[in-house]
């Protein structure tokens, strides 16, 4: 299996940055969809970035242009790199790891604990 392990989350201040790490060893970590999810104070959890196993990236709207998604997969590590933080960024941020399609008997899916992200002065 995967098991996400997120680091790297904390203060800064707004027009900051913040780089996030996520380690997801324990299975084949090449073959799995990993991804950045948010979840702010008095709303769902989000989608901020998603890169597939061939390196394929997707992100949020909201996020375009500030953040930026990347893997290493000889070391199991996914990254976030946030820059040009806004206060409306703060919220506790999830690593996952997806492999196959849902219902599927291959689907896998994985979350970390979470690692709090705060961009106040």
């Amino acid at each position: 299996q995967v098991q996400p392990v997120e680091s790297g989350g904390g203060l800064v201040q707004p027009g900051g940055s913040l780089t996030l790490s996520c380690t997801a060893s324990g299975s084949i970590f090449t073959t799995y969809a990993m991804g950045w999810y948010r979840s702010a104070p008095g709303k769902q959890r989000e989608l901020v970035a998603l890169i597939s196993n061939s390196g394929i990236t997707n992100y949020a709207d909201s996020v375009k242009g500030r953040f930026t998604i990347s893997r290493d997969n000889v070391k199991n590590t996914v990254y976030l790199q946030m820059s040009s933080l806004k206060p409306e960024d703060t919220a506790v941020y999830y690593c996952n790891a997806l492999s196959g399609t849902y219902g599927s008997p291959y689907y896998r899916n994985y979350w970390g604990q979470g690692t709090q992200v705060t961009v106040s002065s």
